[in-house]
């Protein structure tokens, strides 16, 4: 990556969201107009193939298709939907066979784009007037009316008609499919799946009506760390670039992109095939999307791309600031039970280990990674109740009387108090904790003695997290056992003090956990040990 182009990204402040960037050198289009020209008269169809034959528009030549039936064209137009014209006759087989042609595409195939224009050489048959009113048709010419000319401008008029309707027809969907994917987007938490279903839904916009396969888009979302940009998500030909540095992937093109945008102060460039967006939010996050189709973006590309960039933008400040005070309320989770464990005299960093491994047993449970999450963050707190617990009590070296214990198991009642009014995901899930990390499962514990699956799966895993790491510390009142007495333990109080399957799952993963016992420091989990 070239270092001043480094730096001019390091220095920016900000991204305005301005206009965007636009490169005029668009590539020509070369696809065709559809046109089926039916009639019984083969001489027809040879004359108007040749008047037509050297028409363009927009730089798109013809493409002409054939019936000489109503079957035959019915059969075209369901084989060939993006036909943009079909010049139709009206008697064939039958008197009112391109008649009956129009109801069906119309209401059968419910396609309201493809523009129809009646030829007839029979207009006693079918009335001007009548099938005007009667019939979704664009225009109504009589053979004999039609000069080259004529024709020239009839089919350059439908075309130009047609092309305005897939513009609105493509707008419309294109619209509805983001708001679609704002929906979507707008429930997304986590930012690496935020990242990734941006990616999933600009595909499916740029889909729309395209004929693009889809493994033939590709693209990728970088995020800024330290000087460069690390690939977070991706989709195509970049799927194995995954957590790879852009400076060390490719290409100077995209980095030199990215300096002229940010040169500029502007958000959106496109560039023939490519897109490059920037997101960069008020708490300093910087990413980038690119993007790369094969052929050139339309006007209607881009429009749709902005407004669900703007989406994006929008949804992408929200998670950002949302994740922002969840990590503060983390945070103060953690410090809260760093209190607790520092007023009872414990060591080894408790609560960190409880929450490590909580979060191993709740993903080997099955739990999804957002709950496993959840119990991570929560189980810090399963003994903040003990902060209305009597210092005597609480640090009594020796045995405790049963009047102390029972003063011991109210922390579990307090910390549900604490936490039992709040509406917020987390601090629900820290009162479950808080109040059920002391139940057995075989419906002795405390402070409700609830039974087997009776207690909350919250409680379960946290009471073995925490019973296999306190008896490892040394306490006031003990010192600290061997790693096979633990087991011992933990082994004769499955169905007892702890749910059977969790138990199973510590021992067939011991290894892990071992690796979390060994790698939690002061500043959290060494992640050189502990991946």
């Amino acid at each position: 990556m070239n270092n001043s182009h480094t730096q001019g990204i390091d220095n920016e402040d900000e991204i305005l969201y301005a206009e965007e960037e636009i490169d005029q050198n668009i590539q020509e289009n070369t696809s065709e107009w559809k046109i089926i020209i039916v009639d019984d008269e083969y001489e027809i169809h040879n004359v108007t193939k040749m008047v037509l034959s050297d028409v363009t528009y927009k730089g798109q030549r013809l493409k002409f298709l054939h019936a000489y039936s109503g079957k035959e064209t019915i059969k075209l137009v369901k084989e060939n939907p993006d036909t943009a014209l079909i010049l139709l006759d009206v008697v064939m087989e039958e008197d009112n066979s391109g008649l009956e042609v129009i109801k069906y595409i119309r209401d059968v195939l419910k396609n309201p784009l493809v523009r129809i224009v009646i030829r007839t050489g029979q207009p006693g048959e079918a009335p001007e007037k009548k099938v005007i009113v009667d019939y979704d048709i664009n225009d109504y010419k009589e053979k004999t009316e039609l000069t080259s000319q004529k024709l020239f401008s009839t089919v350059i008029a439908s075309l130009r008609s047609y092309e305005n309707l897939m513009t609105i027809d493509r707008n419309r969907k294109g619209l509805e499919k983001i708001i679609e994917a704002s929906a979507r987007l707008f429930e997304m938490q986590q930012i690496a799946r935020f990242l990734q279903e941006i990616l999933v839904q600009l595909k499916a916009l740029f889909n729309l009506d395209t004929g693009i396969e889809d493994n033939s888009i590709s693209g990728f979302i970088a995020s800024k760390i330290d000087n460069d940009y690390v690939i977070m998500a991706a989709i195509g030909r970049f799927e194995n670039n995954l957590k790879k540095k852009l400076s060390m992937m490719d290409p100077d093109s995209i980095v030199e992109k990215i300096y002229d945008l940010r040169k500029q102060n502007k958000a959106i460039r496109f560039d023939k095939s490519n897109y490059l967006g920037l997101l960069k939010s008020k708490i300093g996050n910087d990413h980038i999307i690119y993007i790369e189709t094969p052929g050139a973006f339309t006007e209607s590309d881009r429009y749709l791309i902005k407004v669900l960039y703007s989406n994006i933008s929008s949804v992408f400040e929200n998670i950002q600031l949302t994740n922002e005070i969840e990590d503060t309320q983390k945070e103060i989770l953690y410090t809260l039970g760093e209190v607790v464990e520092n007023r009872h005299h414990e060591t080894g960093y408790h609560v960190k280990k409880v929450a490590e491994y909580s979060y191993l047993l709740a993903i080997k449970y099955g739990l999804d990674e957002e709950e496993a999450h959840l119990i991570k963050q929560a189980s810090p707190m399963h003994d903040v109740g003990k902060v209305g617990i009597l210092d005597s009590i609480l640090n009594k070296p020796g045995k405790l009387t049963p009047e102390e214990f029972e003063v011991i198991k109210t922390h579990t009642s307090i910390g549900y108090n604490i936490f039992k009014s709040s509406q917020r995901n987390l601090l629900k899930a820290a009162a479950i904790i808080a109040f059920q990390h002391h139940e057995k499962y075989d419906g002795t514990g405390y402070p409700r003695g609830l039974k087997g699956e009776n207690i909350h799966i919250y409680g379960r895993i946290t009471c073995i997290a925490d019973v296999f790491d306190a008896l490892g510390s040394d306490r006031v009142y003990k010192k600290a056992w061997s790693l096979d007495q633990i087991l011992e333990y933990i082994q004769s109080e499955s169905g007892k003090s702890f749910d059977p399957k969790l138990v199973q799952i510590l021992f067939d993963y011991l290894d892990e956990f071992l690796i979390i016992r060994d790698s939690v420091t002061p500043e959290g989990v060494n992640n050189k040990k502990f991946p």
